[in-house]
């Protein structure tokens, strides 16, 4: 069964800084893409960063430059560091994966409970 844990969220104010995580079993991880999503009150939920299972990274837009996603394979977790925050990266974070190994086509059908940002001052 796939499960995928997320955590490290909280109120932070504009300008600072999160660590978040998110603990993945069910699947081989090392050879799976991970990816982070979040989800703002009333809007569609988006994708906002990507990692291959050797390390390449990918950013939305509106995080480019500010957040950083990392993995580490031997402890089956990925991060996602984020700096700068912004009113607007209020949302709530959910981890994935690729539906397939060695490909970045997320997110499965399978989602966490998620962890809450909020950047207010």
């Amino acid at each position: 069964q796939v499960q995928f844990v997320e955590s490290g969220g909280g109120l932070v104010q504009p300008g600072g800084s999160l660590r978040l995580s998110c603990a993945a079993s069910g699947i081989m991880f090392n050879i799976y893409a991970m990816a982070w999503y979040r989800q703002a009150p009333g809007k569609q939920r988006e994708l906002v960063a990507g990692i291959s299972r050797g390390g390449l990274a990918t950013y939305g837009d509106s995080v480019e430059g500010r957040f950083t996603i990392s993995r580490d394979n031997a402890k089956n977790t990925v991060y996602l560091q984020m700096n700068s925050l912004k009113p607007e990266d209020t949302a709530v974070y959910y981890c994935n994966a690729g539906r397939t190994p060695y490909s970045d086509n997320y997110p499965t059908n399978y989602w966490g409970q998620g962890t809450q940002v909020t950047v207010s001052s």
